[in-house]
């Protein structure tokens, strides 16, 4: 308690420079519990980067947090011994992104780091772009995903345009720990780096360029012009806008109807409080535009337009796909046709996360696709792409996602994309619908095919300190105490990734786990049912995904219905 009351004692003195932040720190004066949370700890810097409230304090996305973040970035890249450094910085449409960005610029600019800054907010996929195609030591956005509004975050990038790994975080972090928040973070007038070119404004011809390389994912070019395929789409208040509705249009694709509520860039995210296309809630508006519409197809992408999520007709009535559905189905399609089209490359390669569904092994097999598993974290599908290009095969690779609705098709960024996502979609649908097959039905005859398997993602929030020591004690408890049985079906095998070992529990045998370590723990029960605990490494959530598989869907739910039920009761 005395050291948070001193920090605040420091902040209320020193951190004149918003005057959000004083009014914010005047108002919390002898709340110590308000206090606490605000200083109890820095904000975490990971591989994700920064991720929290928008707000005064250490435990605060704020221009402090983010200017001491930056600062040991460019502290991190000096030590390289390069000289000519430079960087890319986008943001989306977040309350202060474009502080914290512009804020940010300066920084590096005064650090003698180059800044190649958008003009205006960017997905986060054209921010790896731009990475790539400047020959950019690092890059950061700003941005928070589809967290909601109070929520604002910073992402760093390597030169490759992945997200930084885990060894590069750390380095980062060693740096940061050393800073005085205060004294030792350098800036510069953002205007007068601009006018001395150490700030540089990224052309419309990168853009241009991203764009470009989009279209070039495209398998049935000529379909989507001739099909008459109506959309309605929803930015959710975001960075999506105009480069979605570019595309769109490029390749023949006119009869776009934009939510008009939540078309322009508002952090405060009024109709949508998450703006997540994998909740419900946030298609809402959507969904009630596709009753007079009546679209093909509804699309939704998120605040920073790297996850889309979508709607289709059934009947009389619009039905949400998951991101699991949509991930597999784009992989058929993608497969399917470039065979048929005699573009599928020699040896491809497909790529999936941990916890995404098993029932793509199914589809590679079906294929001859090469099926690679990695991480929770697009970052470890960008890097599977690097590992291939460091051997001239990034042509290999085809696809990749994971489940919450993120999705990348070629090599030209490293980072999930919505944009070209929402081209491949709207092409599938002109594919299937060409042949006379609703999205429907193309679902309905993929698990006839390879299995009914019902996935299901269950997300628990704590906040604050015991928040944050509550999923601690979680697991722990299944690291050390698995159950034996769930909903009356035997657990057979437990992987522990913090440890890198995965033991049968039936024989006692242990395997190691070559993939780098991260807090989740998989448990694998009797007819390929498993349960995977993954505590987030940016928000005070922990998530459970559930998998079960059955004769029909209905059967598969109602396993996963028990097993969630029990579960849940079993860890508190």
């Amino acid at each position: 308690m005395e050291k948070t009351t001193t920090l605040y004692e420091q902040w209320l003195e020193k951190a004149v420079c918003d005057p959000d932040l004083k009014a914010e720190l005047e108002a919390v004066s002898g709340k110590q519990e308000e206090i606490s949370d605000r200083f109890y700890r820095d904000l975490e810097f990971g591989t994700g980067g920064l991720r929290g409230v928008i707000g005064a304090g250490t435990n605060r996305m704020n221009v402090y947090t983010v200017g001491k973040a930056t600062q040991g970035l460019a502290n991190y890249l000096k030590k390289s011994g390069k000289s000519n450094l430079s960087v890319a910085v986008a943001y989306d449409s977040r309350i202060k992104s474009d502080v914290f960005a512009k804020h940010a610029a300066s920084i590096f600019a005064a650090n003698g780091i180059t800044a190649n800054i958008y003009t205006e907010l960017m997905p986060t996929p054209m921010l790896s772009f731009a990475v790539r195609a400047l020959g950019c030591d690092a890059g950061i956005i700003v941005t928070a995903s589809h967290n909601p509004a109070k929520y604002n975050g910073y992402k760093v990038y390597g030169s490759d345009g992945c997200q930084v790994t885990l060894e590069a975080a750390e380095a980062i972090l060693s740096e940061i720990d050393k800073l005085d928040i205060f004294a030792d973070v350098k800036t510069s007038d953002f205007e007068q780096a601009v006018k001395d070119g150490n700030i540089k404004y990224i052309p419309d011809s990168v853009i241009d360029d991203y764009i470009a390389n989009v279209k070039q994912q495209s398998i049935n070019p000529e379909l989507c012009a001739k099909s008459g395929l109506k959309v309605v789409y929803t930015p959710l208040n975001g960075a999506g806008n105009k480069p979605v509705r570019r595309i769109l249009k490029e390749i023949g694709i006119t009869d776009v109807t934009v939510v008009k509520e939540q078309e322009l860039p508002d952090g405060n995210f009024t109709t949508c409080p998450y703006p997540n296309p994998e909740i419900k809630e946030a298609l809402h508006l959507g969904l009630e535009l596709c009753k007079s519409v009546k679209p093909d197809l509804l699309l939704a992408t998120d605040p920073d337009s790297d996850r889309v999520g979508i709607a289709v007709p059934d009947g009389d009535d619009y039905v949400l796909f998951t991101g699991n559905e949509v991930g597999a189905m784009l992989l058929e399609y993608i497969c399917k046709q470039r065979i048929e089209k005699g573009t599928m490359p020699k040896n491809p390669v497909a790529v999936k996360t941990i916890v995404t569904t098993e029932i793509v092994k199914a589809i590679a097999r079906k294929y001859g696709v090469e099926l690679r598993e990695v991480l929770t974290g697009f970052k470890f599908i960008g890097e599977q792409i690097g590992f291939l290009e460091e051997k001239g095969e990034q042509d290999r690779y085809i696809f990749g996602f994971e489940e919450s609705y993120g999705y990348l098709a070629g090599s030209y960024v490293r980072d999930k994309d919505a944009v070209v996502a929402s081209m491949l979609i709207c092409e599938m649908a002109a594919f299937y619908r060409s042949q006379g097959i609703t999205l429907v039905k193309a679902r309905e005859a993929m698990y006839k095919e390879y299995g009914f398997y019902c996935n299901k993602l269950e997300t628990f929030q704590f906040e604050g300190e015991s928040g944050m020591k509550k999923m601690e004690a979680i697991m722990d408890k299944l690291r050390n105490e698995a159950p034996a049985e769930i909903a009356g079906v035997k657990v057979i095998a437990k992987a522990d990734y913090e440890l890198s070992v995965k033991t049968d529990l039936v024989s006692g045998t242990t395997e190691e786990i070559t993939l780098p370590k991260s807090n989740v723990i998989i448990l694998y029960l009797e007819g390929n049912a498993s349960v995977v605990v993954r505590p987030s490494g940016t928000e005070p959530k922990i998530k459970f995904y559930y998998t079960t598989v059955g004769a029909d869907m209905d059967e598969a739910a109602a396993k996963q219905a028990e097993l969630s039920a029990e579960f849940t009761k079993i860890t508190g």
